[in-house]
């Protein structure tokens, strides 16, 4: 099958939804801030930092699912994970190493990005040249640690519970899903994996808004949870949850729908 076409249809999808539900992220990153909402923009600005997520979004997206597709296809043609009921083993390798991938480019466009959604005033231009100049390129890879260790749990529970969903559902009516009804598990599967993985999203928000140099820059996960603990409780670590679900949950439908949209194209 024309795997370029599928980077491209990804790629595309992924774009969309970045594109789309844009002020829902600014809002997230705002909540979820040292300095809390109203000081770092409150409802101003609510596309700052755009042009860096729109740079990312695409080739972000194909990278994930394109390690997706050839590591399950890998895993799953005569290997050990072969067989149906180490399946979810399988998709939660791929989804892994997916995300371990897409990390390499989304984490510099996600400081760029977060960096100027957290201070409107100014441009994403601005904070690239900003974090290179006083913290090299290393700045721009600032969480990248934090950004993987959010990424992997989340794929541990969206694509398995995906997987599963579709599964339950089809066996359920008696024969294969809809792209629709794909879409909808996908949407499911997102919400519960996006809100459960909350508090690790405020520790790399904070790790990578930190001034450099302060202890919470160190990246040091566990720390910057207990802080976050200590100073809000249990509202703070689940800072920005309900932009968060909103925005995966939504995403999950567009883009999960979009794969198994192609999915079926390539069984016919």
């Amino acid at each position: 099958y024309d795997r370029t076409g599928f980077q491209s249809a990804g790629g595309c999808a992924g774009m969309c939804v970045d594109l789309t539900l844009f002020p829902l992220d600014t809002i997230k990153t705002r909540l979820q801030s040292q300095q809390g909402f109203y000081k770092a923009g409150g409802f101003r600005g609510i596309y700052a930092g755009v042009p860096s997520a729109a740079v990312g979004s695409f080739p972000n997206a194909a990278a994930f699912f394109v390690t997706y597709d050839c590591t399950k296809s890998l895993l799953g043609a005569g290997g050990p994970l072969a067989a149906p009921h180490v399946a979810p083993v399988a998709h939660m390798l791929a989804a892994s190493l997916g995300e371990i991938v897409a990390c390499l480019i989304r984490v510099p466009t996600e400081v760029v990005k977060q960096r100027t959604q957290a201070s409107p005033s100014s441009t994403s231009y601005q904070m690239l040249v900003t974090t290179l100049r006083e913290e090299g390129v290393r700045g721009l890879y600032r969480g990248y640690a934090s950004t993987a260790l959010r990424e992997i749990p989340f794929s541990l529970v969206q694509f398995p519970l995906w997987e599963y969903l579709k599964t339950l559902w089809s066996w359920k009516q008696g024969h294969t899903l809809d792209s629709w009804q794909a879409a909808v598990c996908g949407a499911f599967a997102g919400a519960v994996a996006a809100f459960v993985t909350t508090p690790l999203d405020v520790a790399k928000t904070r790790i990578m808004l930190a001034k450099a140099g302060t202890t919470t820059a160190g990246g040091n996960i566990p720390l910057v949870l207990y802080d976050v603990w200590k100073s809000r409780g249990l509202t703070g670590l689940f800072a920005g949850s309900i932009p968060r679900v909103t925005f995966i949950s939504l995403g999950g439908f567009i883009f999960l729908g979009a794969y198994e949209k192609r999915e079926a194209g390539r069984e016919i």
